[in-house]
């Protein structure tokens, strides 16, 4: 009995997925493999290398609203080693008292007037940020552009994750839209289980539009999350590093597991938006301009939802 009671007790109380937890809500798993879980989130850990503009520990210790920037990158080599363009932008609000997670996508051809240590003076996509001087500029660049501040950030690589997928033997998703690619076909509406090669087909595909694949990125992090909360797959060691080796973050292990213990809540409702732009040719290349007042708009949606005073938003883009 006791050791049901403990079971119980450590599968609610911490999510060995850490930033997939906190971005994906809804899953706990445990800490009997605390040491090989610490040991594996701290290989993901890379500091931004920029100065926060808030104290991020004092905002966790008293349950404040936190901002996450998810970037999900494509890549064969070492996430770590890392220097192109994301493919994804995401910035995540958690607000542990509204009991929600806000999910805002930025598209990655949105044009801004220039990146800060890049060699050009043209306007260039916010995709290419990432590129110039990883997160650090990455960071900068939205908080510049939407006048927010960046708690913490997530390097994802979708890439790399077919292995996760199947080491928790697939992932169960629902497509939103149908459409062919990679040799696999997905029906809207109908749950199809995926192994690591449909799943990468199904968040590849440039079928719609970027705020449609984000969606199916999304989409299959929640299947690997949600597959992960069985038993047999907390207890996979090689489920576990392959996660690892795919993400990095700056979020510490002692700041996980604050998150897991004060903002399980966050979960409960996921709001989807987007910052929506126009197809345009910019300097001679097809880029998406935004209107200053969608700007302001996502600006003020995620200062609410972080809590904080309205502002002017940002003076960066095209």
């Amino acid at each position: 009995m006791h050791n049901n009671r403990r079971k119980k007790h450590t599968l609610r109380n911490l999510g060995m997925w850490f930033v997939l937890l906190f971005i994906l809500g809804g899953a706990a798993f445990g800490m009997t493999r605390y040491r090989s879980v610490k040991s594996a989130a701290n290989s993901s850990f890379a500091p931004s290398g920029i100065i926060k503009q808030r104290n991020v520990n004092s905002e966790l210790k008293n349950k404040k609203p936190i901002s996450i920037l998810l970037m999900g990158i494509d890549t064969n080599s070492s996430v770590k080693n890392y220097q192109g363009n994301t493919n994804s932008m995401m910035v995540l609000t958690l607000n542990p008292d509204a009991q929600k997670t806000t999910i805002t996508s930025i598209p990655r051809d949105i044009a801004v007037k220039k990146i800060n240590g890049s060699n050009s003076d043209k306007a260039a996509t916010i995709s290419s940020a990432y590129s110039v001087n990883g997160t650090r500029i990455a960071i900068t660049t939205v908080e510049k552009l939407l006048n927010v501040p960046v708690d913490f950030y997530a390097l994802v690589n979708m890439g790399g994750m077919s292995k996760a997928i199947n080491e928790a033997g697939g992932v169960d998703v629902t497509p939103e839209t149908s459409f062919s690619f990679g040799g696999y076909a997905f029906t809207k509406g109908v749950k199809t289980h995926m192994d690591g090669n449909k799943a990468m087909a199904y968040v590849r595909s440039r079928a719609n539009d970027d705020t449609t694949r984000q969606s199916r990125q999304r989409q299959v992090l929640t299947g690997l999350v949600s597959q992960s909360k069985s038993i047999s797959t907390l207890f996979n060691q090689d489920l576990i590093d392959s996660v690892t080796d795919q993400v990095q973050t700056d979020l510490t292990f002692d700041q996980m597991t604050t998150l897991a213990k004060n903002y399980s809540s966050v979960g409960k409702t996921t709001t989807d938006d987007s910052l929506k732009g126009t197809a345009a040719e910019v300097d001679g290349q097809s880029m998406e301009t935004v209107k200053n007042s969608e700007l302001q708009r996502v600006t003020d949606s995620i200062r609410d939802n972080l809590g904080l005073e309205k502002a002017i938003t940002g003076n960066i883009e095209y």
